[in-house]
């Protein structure tokens, strides 16, 4: 099958055939409809995630969607056919510690497996594995975000517009702040009660919870947005280190939370989302043969939304 290879350190991918994945005892082979492009994948390429990936060569591309196409010994649950999402719950799932998404067909284990509802087209399903899952999860349960909480989202990006939809969907009163004045259109339509770009008048909002989906020298503009007793929740790593106001923390009691990833249980909930139209997020698609330049983009900070090839 054609695919990409990461074969080294700051090396572009590399296209290649390799041999088609074979189903084993409680796995399923994926025919992939599509497959989401995220940051995560930049920084595996840069070097900045220690031991991650777990080898190379490997087709990164954790965020995949697609139809089983073969059952291995014991499957259950699933046929030959089915439309499914594979959920990155486990430390050497797709794109990590296996071959993923940047390629014709990956292998899955059974248990990573989530049906995706008919009314889900596939990239919207690709992108809900990670990208979708991550940002329910930091805003229901590390957030804790309910009725009434005033909410500010650092970031609308892929993640963030996700973050901040569905912290309107959970009753919060969401404020936005993002470099882009383009986007403020975006956060009206997301349902926010204000945007701006002007990181002071963010700060001056007194908010409940802060989540921050960019991670660019914004957690300080986090814990500085945060009420005395407030919550900041890390949720974006667009560079590998930041420096905080340890006054901020101290002195005002912030408290500060990362979170990465979730469970499958977040995927159903965000898949559920996505099928009755509460969720609809923004999704750039482009064709397999331009992963390599998608990431690029997605690099320079030009992505709209969430990147997903399809095919």
């Amino acid at each position: 099958m054609k695919a990409w290879h990461f074969v080294a350190t700051g090396e572009p991918l590399r296209p290649v055939e390799i041999p088609d994945p074979v189903a084993g005892p409680g796995q399923v082979v994926v025919d992939i409809h599509a497959a989401g492009l995220c940051h995560t994948d930049i920084s595996f390429i840069n070097g900045e995630v220690p031991g991650m990936p777990s080898h190379v060569p490997i087709v990164l591309g954790h965020e995949i969607a697609g139809v089983v196409a073969e059952l291995g010994a014991g499957v259950t649950g699933f046929a030959v056919g089915d439309r499914v999402g594979i959920a990155p719950v486990l430390h050497d799932g797709p794109g990590v510690g296996r071959d993923g998404g940047y390629a014709e067909r990956a292998l899955a284990q059974v248990d990573e497996l989530v049906p995706v509802p008919a009314a889900v087209d596939y990239a919207a399903a690709a992108a809900a594995t990670d990208a979708g899952t991550t940002a329910y999860h930091a805003v229901s349960a590390v957030g804790e975000v309910t009725a009434g909480t005033r909410v500010g989202v650092i970031g609308l990006g892929g993640l963030g517009q996700i973050g901040a939809r569905v912290a309107v969907l959970l009753g919060g009163e969401v404020h936005v702040t993002d470099v882009r004045t383009d986007l403020e259109k975006t956060a009206n339509e997301l349902g926010a009660a204000s945007f701006t770009t002007d990181a002071g008048r963010f700060a001056g909002l007194g908010l409940d919870v802060v989540f921050d989906f960019a991670g660019v020298d914004t957690t300080r503009l986090a814990l500085s947005a945060a009420r005395p007793g407030g919550r900041v929740v890390q949720v974006g790593a667009g560079r590998p280190e930041t420096t905080i106001s340890i006054v901020d923390l101290v002195v005002r009691r912030l408290e500060l939370r990362g979170t990465l990833g979730a469970t499958k249980e977040d995927l159903v909930a965000v898949y559920a989302l996505l099928a009755s139209g509460e969720l609809d997020p923004i999704i750039s698609t482009i064709g397999f043969d331009a992963v390599p330049d998608g990431l690029e983009r997605l690099r320079r900070g030009e992505a709209e939304g969430r990147t997903v090839a399809v095919r």
